[in-house]
């Protein structure tokens, strides 16, 4: 059993481990930082988001060490637990900033639709490597989408636009990956227009519009919905290249940047550590990615191959997203940046699936 641990920590890819370390470290400093603008020093969100860490340092540990082959035996059970439990968020969830997308615990609030990201990830895996694009694409094209639109509709009942935007770009990445033809991509591009006109009508709030109306036109009102891309905007550019340090963040400490701790903490790293520390942030992210595509050759098998490729999509699209939303090339839906961002779910979430790359790639090391 000792043998079997070394084994593992020595095939961990420990460049890809520190990489993650590090964004985690940059949020640890900036959630400190942001407590340090409150009237009562407040350190209440930076010790929670240590333990999140922890946790969830655990949680990859653990399931870097789980065979990821029992991953994908269980991904059918996987993912109508995951049904489950959206469908019960609407029954049972508690309602916060408008959205009814969170379940208590023990005191403790669950927001299921970052796990179900993952579920979706290993499904479509799973999906996809047992199937011959050779054979039927249209009919996998279907069934492939109903599995995603699922997840979708009942996201979209709670109201949350942006997960369920995240959860199509998942379905989005699989067909690109898996080689679908490109008229496949015009259907999904008219999906998703149907599926914007149809939640614009039926589920989005006034404010879910006020936001798209406002990014469109930012400038407009800039005391009231565009108040919040304007202040980002203005902490991105006060950083200039070394920033005004940390702690020293006007927007942020001031009070001046809402949700400063999830949606908009890379305005907050722009504005006190600057280009150069927004720079590394993003060197970080470029790391990782490089990471997963260079262990693709040693890999011998489509789930293991697919599950990296969508994860990397998905770690990839929620980055961009956030940072465009802090940059005001974006609306704002509430998407967190990965690994930086304040939260127990989107943290757990994000380092699982870091916790199951590792589980492939240690395997495919040992049998390679």
């Amino acid at each position: 059993m000792l043998n079997k641990l070394f084994l593992y920590l020595k095939n961990l890819d420990w460049i890809l481990f520190f990489a993650v370390l590090l964004l985690l470290s940059f949020s640890l400093v900036e959630i400190y930082s942001i407590a340090l603008g409150q009237e009562t020093l407040d350190l209440l969100n930076f010790k929670k988001q240590i333990i999140f860490i922890i946790g969830g340092i655990s949680l990859m540990f653990f399931f870097a060490f789980l065979d990821y082959h029992l991953i994908k035996n269980f991904a059918k059970y996987l993912y109508i637990i995951g049904f489950l439990v959206l469908l019960g968020v609407l029954i049972f969830g508690a309602t916060i900033r408008g959205t009814q997308g969170w379940i208590y615990l023990f005191g403790f609030g669950i927001q299921p639709v970052e796990f179900a990201k993952i579920i979706l990830i290993i499904t479509l895996a799973y999906f996809f490597s047992s199937k011959s694009l050779q054979i039927r694409p249209f009919k996998q094209l279907i069934l492939s989408g109903a599995v995603s639109l699922t997840y979708i509709f009942l996201v979209l009942m709670q109201p949350d636009f942006g997960s369920s935007l995240i959860l199509l770009s998942i379905w989005g990445v699989a067909l690109f990956v898996t080689g679908f033809n490109k008229k496949y991509f015009i259907i999904m591009g008219l999906i998703l227009v149907m599926v914007f006109g149809f939640s614009w009508g039926v589920f989005f709030k006034d404010y879910q519009k006020e936001r798209v109306m406002t990014f469109l036109n930012p400038g407009a009102d800039p005391l009231n919905e565009g108040y919040n891309i304007s202040q980002a905007i203005i902490a991105v550019g006060a950083g200039r290249i070394t920033g005004r340090g940390v702690g020293f963040g006007s927007q942020s400490q001031l009070k001046f940047l809402p949700e400063a701790q999830n949606d908009f903490i890379f305005a907050v790293i722009s504005e006190e550590l600057g280009f150069l520390g927004s720079s590394l942030v993003l060197v970080f992210f470029m790391i990782i990615y490089y990471r997963f595509l260079a262990h693709l050759k040693k890999i011998n098998n489509d789930f293991g191959i697919y599950f990296i490729l969508f994860s990397m999509g998905l770690i990839f699209i929620e980055m961009f997203i956030n940072i465009g939303m802090n940059i005001g090339i974006l609306p704002v839906i509430g998407i967190s940046l990965p690994f930086l961002s304040y939260g127990g779910s989107v943290m757990l979430s994000h380092l699982i699936l870091i916790g199951i790359i590792q589980s492939i790639i240690i395997r495919s090391k040992i049998n390679y």
